[in-house]
């Protein structure tokens, strides 16, 4: 592939330096750096852009195989890498559902086809989704997708014993179980968050103990069985005090949080607009800021899309009829940059250890999640942190456009993103 110069990058925010990538691999960090004069070496002219390594997310609904009207691999790639993401795990709610070690490669093999970034599936924790059996946990962690990381996602394990056996059982390979915190029959019939908003409008309210009760009871089964447990898509204060009290125990525990969490409320849902369902539901002002420091100190682990599309007829609909989920890819970083960067909450360094040095840490991803220095693989994203633009679903590279960000100004636009050496995202365009 050649030799490619990024010329006055900051690495994750610090002095301008030159970055050279020969083939796949960066071979030279420092300054006055220069490229060969072989054929097909160019130089990119970074003028204080950041420079980070390639993201990684933990949490990502790509639908195929059977919901292609909503996201295949190769749209959810492409929008990934338009994002930053060289990496992303697929979740395992598809249809068939990937429970099996023949689903799971399968993805593994349209990631690989789709070249626009890493592909990691997710495989089920359950026989379809429904809780009752133990997935082929052994057979996905030993085919070629060496899967690592099992969730029902969408669903919860809440059969307390079937948690500790797949606890257990991934303990074998250092798997690890991402739980969908929601005790099931505290939610029934829930719209969004109980409180205020939900009193006034009517909706079935969805309490934040049900999240919670869940996370403390998988602590403890973790801690017990000695396993790792990851939390999904944390969203209020009180699961961030008990995944804080778990870590104090010294106990494996980590925890993600969506970029929508960190910025949206439930008062978003007056407007009975269904993009702003989600499962979990938006939370309260004082649960936003309650994850934004859990975010800065360390608590909360990292920062995972949760990327749910939808087709317009899933949305485009009454509130109670609605599917829940946002798009999240596109924006994350932008939001990241918004809630944790622009606040103070976070530097740049901080931003690389959320979004990409963790997750991958997880997910047990080779590979990713590597520092920019040489010999590592050129797995990296150039952001540039001073543009300022509206969000416009009508560009995106995803097959859905429900986002919740329409026309919201937002800061931060990915300018290059890099999968081993070969930019998949040129000026902000795939290439």
């Amino acid at each position: 592939m050649g030799q490619i110069l990024i010329r006055g990058a900051k690495i994750l925010g610090g002095e301008p330096q030159d970055v050279l990538i020969t083939d796949e691999t960066i071979t030279a960090v420092g300054t006055d750096l220069t490229v060969s004069s072989a054929e097909g070496a160019q130089v990119i002219e970074a003028d204080g852009k950041i420079l980070l390594p390639g993201l990684v997310d933990l949490h990502t609904h790509l639908r195929e195989p059977g919901r292609e009207d909503s996201e295949t691999v190769l749209t959810g790639t492409k929008a990934a890498a338009v994002g930053g993401f060289t990496a992303v795990h697929a979740m395992a709610n598809t249809f068939p559902v990937a429970d099996t070690a023949g689903v799971v490669e399968q993805v593994w093999r349209l990631g690989k086809e789709s070249g626009y970034c890493d592909v990691q599936p997710v495989g089920a924790v359950t026989v379809g989704l429904e809780g009752k059996k133990l997935a082929e946990l052994g057979a996905m962690h030993d085919s070629a997708a060496g899967v690592r990381v099992f969730s029902d996602d969408g669903k919860c394990v809440d059969d307390a014993v079937i948690m500790r056996r797949a606890l257990e059982y991934v303990k074998a390979f250092d798997g690890v179980v991402a739980q969908h915190a929601q005790e099931p029959r505290l939610t029934e019939g829930a719209q969004m968050n109980e409180g205020i908003v939900s009193a006034e409008l009517g909706l079935g309210g969805w309490p934040a103990v049900a999240e919670e009760s869940i996370i403390a009871r998988d602590v403890l089964l973790a801690a017990h069985v000695g396993s790792r447990v990851h939390i999904c898509h944390l969203s209020t204060a009180g699961s961030v005090e008990i995944v804080r009290w778990a870590k104090s125990k010294g106990w494996n525990v980590t925890a993600e949080v969506t970029p929508h969490h960190l910025l949206l409320t439930d008062e978003l849902v007056r407007s009975y607009n269904p993009v702003y369902k989600v499962n979990p539901p938006l939370r309260t002002e004082a649960d936003v800021m309650a994850l934004r420091e859990a975010l800065a100190d360390g608590t909360i682990d990292c920062v995972a899309t949760d990327h749910a599309p939808h087709p317009h007829e899933d949305k485009d609909c009454e509130w109670g009829a609605a599917a829940m989920g946002m798009v999240g890819l596109e924006t994350a970083l932008s939001v990241v940059q918004h809630t944790m960067v622009d606040s103070g909450l976070l530097d740049w360094a901080g931003v690389a250890d959320r979004m990409s040095f963790r997750p991958a840490h997880i997910g047990r991803l080779e590979g990713h999640g590597r520092p920019v220095s040489a010999g590592e693989p050129a797995n990296l994203t150039l952001l540039d942190s001073a543009y300022r633009g509206e969000v416009d679903p009508a560009h995106f590279a995803s097959r859905s456009r429900n986002t919740p960000y329409e026309g919201r100004e937002l800061p931060g636009r990915v300018t290059h993103t890099f999968l081993r050496g070969r930019a998949t995202v040129v000026d902000g365009k795939l290439a």
